[in-house]
């Protein structure tokens, strides 16, 4: 018998109007995210998410009153597009960034594949174009805008949960109105965020931040070019999938700051062990897809282990689907 390596579907979509092309979406995916949304620790009314959208994120709440409307406006998909308060939800993500011989983010995701999106959406909701890996829809796990800021999150490893907002849609706010590293430090020091996070930017100027964020702790800003699933020498939760968390970052370390790596893109190494890893050996987590974001170049780029890459840019962005076949997720 012949043994059929499993395959992903990724898509990539323009949305020229909001809501136009994610309103199908929802549809298909909305099943799937109730049920996530029953177990949030508390129940939060489109009321209050909307409130705490609109004192902290004033600038994002025409198009979270959009999509609402786009979705069919009923109470519960409204409280769920204001991820406020939601279900915690953890990754086991690698990520770094290079600002000498060319400008890139370049990051791992680590998830169980039935759990994500795995849509890259161009949108133009604000003013500005923004290309993402989305996630509940709206959300940002990585991605970038026309300015050239580039992001993306890795889970800080630690079990603690608050008040605050999924951190996806302060990345979604973060890239509709932000330009630089430093604007969006500030965005991340004053919105509360409900669990905890290391967040890598880089803008086109090469100013390059990891920011720290724990619930009840202050928020943390240093310059190191890389994160992975721990914070400050803290204890990893128990989970299987982040346990490396610190040999990844030993790896990183010393591969970024090796002279003989200079000139190569970051690519190269997070399509190869420790940072890629197969699904089989981390009970269900494997890297979905390699992105690299290059800010100088308005390009994105999104790689597999078996040398499929989707290429598209702002100047040029094709919709269409693209079916992956790689040992990562046997």
């Amino acid at each position: 018998m012949i043994e059929q390596t499993p395959t992903l579907g990724f898509s990539s979509q323009k949305e020229k109007f909001l809501g136009e092309k994610l309103a199908v979406t929802y549809a298909n995916t909305w099943p799937a995210y109730h049920r996530w949304l029953s177990r949030a620790p508390e129940r939060v009314t489109a009321e209050e998410g909307r409130e705490q959208i609109q004192h902290y994120m004033p600038e994002l709440i025409s198009t979270y009153d959009g999509l609402c409307h786009a979705f069919g406006a009923d109470e519960q998909t409204c409280a769920f597009l204001c991820l406020y308060k939601p279900p915690v939800f953890r990754s086991g993500c690698s990520q770094a960034s290079k600002t000498s011989h060319g400008i890139e983010l370049v990051r791992n995701y680590d998830f169980p594949s039935q759990l994500c999106d795995r849509l890259l959406l161009h949108t133009n909701w604000n003013g500005t174009q923004v290309i993402a890996m989305t996630d509940c829809l709206w959300g940002v796990i990585d991605g970038m805008n026309e300015h050239g800021l580039a992001v993306s999150l890795a889970y800080g490893g630690r079990q603690v949960h608050g008040d605050g907002f999924a951190i996806t849609i302060v990345l979604r706010y973060i890239l509709e109105f932000c330009k630089t590293t430093e604007q969006a430090v500030k965005v991340l020091q004053r919105v509360p965020i409900h669990m905890p996070y290391n967040v890598t930017l880089v803008d086109r100027q090469g100013i390059s931040k990891t920011v720290v964020i724990c619930p009840g702790e202050n928020v943390q800003v240093n310059s190191l070019a890389f994160a992975t699933n721990h914070q400050d020498g803290s204890p990893i939760e128990d989970i299987d999938a982040i346990a490396d968390s610190y040999t990844r970052a030993q790896y990183l370390s010393a591969r970024i700051n090796d002279p003989r790596e200079a000139e190569n893109s970051l690519t190269t190494l997070f399509l190869q062990s420790p940072l890629l890893r197969k699904s089989s050996d981390w009970h269900g987590w494997g890297t979905l897809y390699t992105a690299r974001y290059q800010p100088l170049l308005g390009r994105v780029e999104l790689h597999w282990p078996d040398g499929q890459v989707l290429r598209q840019s702002f100047d040029h962005f094709i919709e269409g689907d693209i079916s992956v076949t790689s040992p990562a997720y046997t």
